[in-house]
């Protein structure tokens, strides 16, 4: 039940780093020297599982970190990176964490979420695997509630029986039967509400508790009826549970998290010295945060409910604006951490315009379908295109600088008229001129204040 794959022959099967940066073109504009980093810390976790067990302890993840202002896809290739990975990945943010000793989430918990992700994805893995079997026996088990078996008294139904009960089948396969109610069996957990401090942070001290409760107090089994339909989702959780092994699966799962865990911390910036003023008042370090976070990213044991993780073997990717701090303001040991820096470039108005017009979820290509389904067709002239991707630079010139998220504010004030009276349009076709944006949005593009206000 590997998680990781056999390498074939001198090969190594997964995606390269080309085959990233090119899926990671489809949603994000430009920032070549960003994806071009995190494609080659991708494949590095895989070839690393291929290297000899020697030299492998001896490689140690190359953490990265990346800097840009707001809105330049940072946050969007670590999301997009989740979707692409076959390894455990959680994001983060270092803002929500605080120091030990102090009441709120601790760094640790970011490792105990990267174990449940990868327990999760072997036990999705797994739940795949048993499919096939799972859903037999489900079926097994509603005809065994719409058909008790024969008793050893009533051996001379059995010929009768087992004709009705195929036709029952036959019916269970073609959904004639799914309002049908029937008796099943639930569990119910038995879990009294029990809060209980611990240095190891209330949120790991819940999980603990409940793992012993549970154990002390077996869950409540009583009868229900309810309909065919909602009966196979309980009776499918029950199946997987007898033919998934989880102690299997967790030890899986905690090998996947040390081995190819990768960590998105965002808003690293937020905890530089130089940062903005502690926004947890005071006594809320954000220099203990630091030091809290650099045994992680060099390596240190953490206990979790289902074992010790050992993080030496997991990547980091942190990212932050740094633009009220710069990335010296981190404390030293911290930085001497993160040795790839990938810097990410403010958007241009020509990146603008590709970012309205070429990626898969581009804002234009969301406005057409949403409202194609009132039946009004949109159509956009390049020209129209052009200025809005100008007025969105212009803004973020003039006010905040928020990246590409000005354009879903601008596209949401130039829309407004049409989105409210789409029902009323039904069958017409807009088109979107120059001429249109100028009038929705001549105001607001060249008034700051109202700029401000509105967007």
């Amino acid at each position: 039940m590997s998680a990781l794959m056999e390498a074939p022959d001198d090969q190594i099967s997964g995606l390269t780093p080309q085959q990233v940066v090119d899926e990671l073109d489809k949603y994000i504009v430009g920032q070549g020297n960003a994806k071009r980093a995190v494609a080659i810390a991708l494949r590095n976790r895989l070839r690393c599982q291929y290297v000899d067990e020697e030299m492998r302890f001896e490689i140690k993840p190359k953490n990265i970190l990346m800097i840009g202002p707001t809105g330049v896809g940072k946050t969007e290739i670590s999301r997009r990176l989740a979707r692409l990975t076959t390894c455990p990945f959680v994001k983060v943010e270092a803002t929500k964490f605080t120091e030990v000793g102090y009441v709120g989430r601790d760094v640790e918990t970011m490792v105990r979420d990267l174990v449940d992700t990868a327990i999760d994805m072997i036990r999705e893995d797994e739940i795949v695997r048993v499919e096939d079997e799972a859903e037999r026996m489900v079926v097994d088990e509603i005809l065994n509630a719409l058909l008790p078996t024969p008793t050893e008294a009533e051996a001379d139904k059995e010929e009768s029986a087992a004709r009705t009960r195929e036709k029952l089948r036959e019916k269970l396969e073609a959904g004639e039967l799914e309002e049908r109610f029937i008796e099943i069996t639930v569990e119910e957990p038995v879990m009294p509400q029990i809060e209980v401090f611990s240095q190891d942070g209330m949120d790991q001290m819940g999980i603990d508790m409940g793992d012993v409760l549970s154990g002390l107090l077996p869950p409540s089994r009583k009868k229900k009826k309810v309909r065919i339909r909602d009966a196979r989702n309980v009776l499918f959780e029950q199946v997987v549970d007898r033919l998934v092994n989880m102690d299997e699966v967790r030890q899986e799962g905690l090998r996947l998290a040390e081995e190819m865990g990768i960590i998105f911390i965002d808003e690293i910036d937020k905890i530089a010295a130089g940062g903005r003023e502690e926004l947890g008042g005071p006594g809320v370090s954000r220099q203990g945060v630091q030091r809290d976070l650099l045994p992680f990213l060099e390596g240190t044991t953490v206990r979790t409910r289902y074992g010790a993780v050992s993080t030496e073997n997991i990547l980091f990717i942190a990212a932050g604006a740094f633009n009220m701090s710069k990335p010296s303001d981190l404390i030293p040991e911290l930085q001497g951490r993160l040795p790839i820096r990938v810097e990410l470039d403010s958007l241009t108005p020509a990146e603008f315009r590709r970012i309205l017009t070429e990626p898969k979820d581009a804002l234009i290509a969301q406005y057409k379908a949403l409202l194609g389904t009132e039946g009004v067709t949109v159509e956009f002239e390049p020209a129209a295109i052009d200025a809005i991707a100008s007025i969105a630079y212009d803004l973020n010139q003039t006010t905040e600088n928020i990246g590409a998220r000005r354009l879903t504010t601008v596209m949401e004030k130039l829309m407004e008229e049409i989105s409210f009276d789409a029902d009323k349009r039904r069958g017409e076709t807009m088109h979107i001129d120059k001429e249109y944006v100028d009038a929705r949005l001549a105001d607001i593009a060249t008034d700051p204040n109202l700029s401000r206000y509105i967007l």
